[in-house]
């Protein structure tokens, strides 16, 4: 009796594993098909109320960021020649503050979705050279959360105006960045330490 039940189970088994390996190969096509798609910015960013200090939720892995371990925050101003000074600011895992100064340069005014941004030294920056992009992929009508991207899908940062927002609106942020063909396996969730 036992012997009959074997093949029966093995093929249960085998229906199992065909039926995970097709849901990842869904999975793969469907990031692959995002992927492929041109990644699209929001229709319009009024600076004025994009600008001041944002916390950071989450993150793609960063080279420049490696030293941060908690409390990253990015201030944005405006300068006098009418680019976004950028402040950004962490804290390593010694307890010891990082700072970083840019600056951002809108890349597709008057709808100021797409700016380059420079860290290369203030009398240099003027030079295209050494700019990434920061793309603003997803943002709330108060902007109050905010994901930024760039167009290889190598970067990504979730940004809101408190060191802890709402969950659910973070997974929203993460779900539309998985949409849109990020891959989230090497998610970085940011530490805030601040109340």
């Amino acid at each position: 009796m036992i012997k009959e039940n074997l093949p029966k189970a093995g093929f249960t088994l085998a229906k199992i594993a065909i039926g995970g390996a097709v849901l990842i190969g869904l999975g793969a096509v469907t990031m692959a098909y995002a992927q492929s798609k041109p990644l699209q910015v929001v229709e319009k960013i009024e600076l004025d109320k994009y600008l001041g200090v944002w916390y950071e939720v989450a993150r793609k892995p960063m080279s420049f960021q490696n030293k941060c371990d908690s409390d990253v925050t990015a201030t944005y101003t405006l300068n006098e020649n009418g680019n976004v000074q950028v402040d950004n600011r962490c804290v390593g895992k010694s307890g010891k503050s990082y700072l970083s100064q840019g600056e951002a340069f809108v890349q597709n005014a008057p709808f100021n979705s797409k700016l380059k941004v420079s860290f290369l030294p203030e009398a240099i920056r003027w030079i295209p050279a050494a700019r990434g992009d920061y793309w603003i992929l997803k943002i709330d009508d108060n902007y109050q959360t905010v994901l930024v991207g760039e167009p290889r899908r190598n970067y990504m940062w979730v940004l809101s105006r408190t060191p802890h927002p709402d969950q659910h609106v973070v997974n929203e942020y993460l779900e539309y960045a998985k949409s849109v063909g990020y891959d989230l396996k090497d998610l970085i969730h940011t530490k805030q330490t601040a109340k």
